[in-house]
């Protein structure tokens, strides 16, 4: 059987990364377990009590990494039997080591019936992935993507994808993914504060810059425009010219109008679900659609080169824009409410979205490069 590129063992890894991130934040107050001996702790304890959103939280959970891993280990040529035993164990050791991990954290609690959900959950997803490969679900997905796509875009795809669960985190501006710049400047503080020869270094770190102003009206409509034409560009990237490229900006605005509402209606309410689509919202979605129609005829070199001046200027838009009162009280919400199961997930990808998309847009430019010194090396 012929192996194939697939766009899930990107998103397998991801999700692998966002379920250890889930189990063990928030990554403090690690300690070894006082008056407790490697095989009591081996063994896991039982949940005194267990709520029925534990149980199925901790089933579906680790029902997506099951199907993700089966589907990947399908595609890269092994056989079915093989390749949903070699899901289920994987998903089952990286839920078990999630569990020996919280032992040393104070907040969590690990839990024998914790395990047994997730490795349930993913010997279900594991059967999702033998349905849809039996009922050549795959393969015709592959059919169609062979349509549709390059050979070599996995990562794009996986981008793809990724993108309206960014939109899921809140924003200060529609579609602005990508400000890391307070946390990491909280996080170099942490690793510097107790450093004696660091102390310039953290003082500067320490203290506050000017407040930031509020964005112009159409810094803000530029920002949310480029906003919407950056997964517009990674597709193209991969799309050839034509009238799939225009499917790909319709898909983009639809995927746009779903994300933001979904995250406004989780923040706010279903009665505020569409209030994100003010005054500057609208004609940037309009702007940046706009400018993706007429990005439609180019090339897959120049529209990588375009991607990375778009990338470039959506996140120096969203660099400016400051915090307010509601973004403050959504963070609120999702670090300490209800949300926080799906805090690092959607904030995680909200925050390296527009990284990883530049560096995707270097690796064409790079094979383009490399393509034509190749041919001009064969004249």
């Amino acid at each position: 059987m012929a192996t194939h590129r697939s766009s899930a063992t990107w998103l397998a890894l991801v999700y692998a990364a966002l379920v250890v991130y889930a189990s063990l934040y928030p990554f403090d107050g690690w300690r070894w377990p006082p008056g407790q001996s490697a095989l009591v702790l081996a063994a896991l304890p039982s949940a005194l009590h267990q709520s029925h959103f534990d149980r199925w939280s901790n089933l579906l959970g680790y029902l997506p990494l099951g199907a993700l891993i089966a589907v990947a280990a399908l595609r890269n040529g092994w056989r079915p039997a093989r390749a949903l035993l070699l899901a289920w164990l994987l998903a089952a050791a990286l839920s078990y080591a999630c569990e020996l991990l919280q032992h040393g954290m104070p907040g969590r609690v690990p839990a024998r019936e914790d395990w047994l959900m997730n490795s349930t959950g993913a010997l279900g997803g594991c059967a999702l992935a033998l349905a849809v490969h039996t009922l050549g679900l795959v393969d015709r997905w592959q059919r169609f993507r062979a349509r549709w796509f390059a050979g070599d875009a996995a990562l794009a795809l996986t981008l793809l994808v990724l993108w309206p669960v960014a939109l899921l985190f809140p924003s200060p501006v529609p579609l602005g993914l990508g400000q890391v710049g307070e946390r990491l400047r909280e996080w170099f503080m942490a690793v510097l504060e107790d450093v004696p020869w660091a102390a310039p270094a953290y003082e500067l770190l320490a203290t506050p810059g000017p407040p930031s102003l509020a964005l112009s009206p159409l810094t803000e409509t530029v920002t949310i425009a480029l906003g919407l034409m950056a997964p517009c560009l990674v597709a193209f990237s991969v799309v050839a010219p034509g009238w799939r490229r225009a499917a790909m900006v319709g898909g983009a605005v639809l995927m746009a109008l779903a994300g933001m509402t979904l995250s406004t209606l989780l923040n706010f309410g279903p009665e505020h679900a569409l209030s994100w689509l003010g005054p500057r919202a609208v004609p940037g979605l309009v702007l940046g659609s706009v400018l993706s129609v007429m990005c439609l005829p180019l090339s897959r070199r120049l529209v990588a080169g375009v991607g990375l001046v778009v990338l470039s200027g959506w996140l120096f838009g969203v660099a400016q824009a400051p915090d307010d009162p509601y973004f403050a009280q959504s963070l609120q919400a999702w670090e300490q409410g209800r949300f926080v199961r799906f805090h690092g997930i959607a904030q995680w990808i909200g925050w390296l979205w527009p990284y990883a998309a530049m560096v995707w847009m270097l690796s064409r430019l790079a094979a383009s490069a490399a393509g034509s010194a190749g041919e001009h090396a064969n004249l």
